[in-house]
């Protein structure tokens, strides 16, 4: 069984008590933030090796990195392949800044978008733009309804129920 499916039978476990779950979480938060911490203090060095290099590199389990990788793919420069990595999976954690400012904003991840080591990365104002931008892309935005004796929107010309309201 591939690791990611392994650590997703773990961390999604529904039937496992949702105390143990809670605890599951919060410990993994706090190794997650470790290497976040390590990762960002150096955001232009390209760490790469094994999953079971890196593992041993950020003191997790191999179960625990492939939840870590699982995390953080989506901001990778060239993504991993979770799906079908095994312990000796060549892997990178290679990222885009911005996206993975942006994917923690969206994670709703304070403890991780609020790291200290950002600044050394970001001013605060391209932070806060990072911020609102990923906020406001989650945001639809509904146009004014078309009323039945309006014009159609579709240049016809004609009254909107006598065309595309019907």
């Amino acid at each position: 069984m591939a690791l990611l499916q392994e650590w997703q039978k773990i961390a999604y476990n529904e039937k496992a008590n949702k105390g143990e779950l809670q605890r599951f979480w919060q410990r993994y938060f706090l190794l997650e933030k470790g290497v976040y911490e390590k990762l960002l203090t150096n955001p232009d060095e390209v760490v790469e090796g094994t999953v079971k290099e890196l593992a041993e590199k950020y003191n997790l389990s191999v179960l625990e990195m492939a939840g870590f990788l699982d995390g953080i793919n989506e901001s990778l420069v060239t993504p991993n392949p979770i799906d079908t990595m095994e312990e000796d999976t060549k892997v990178s954690l290679a990222f885009d800044k911005e996206k993975l400012y942006k994917n923690m904003v969206d994670a709703k991840a304070e403890w991780l978008y609020e790291l200290p080591m950002w600044d050394d990365i970001f001013d605060k104002e391209t932070k806060r733009k990072l911020y609102l931008e990923q906020k406001k892309s989650g945001t639809v935005v509904v146009g004014k309804k078309v009323g039945r004796n309006d014009p159609c929107p579709c240049g016809s010309g004609k009254k909107y129920k006598y065309c595309c309201g019907r």
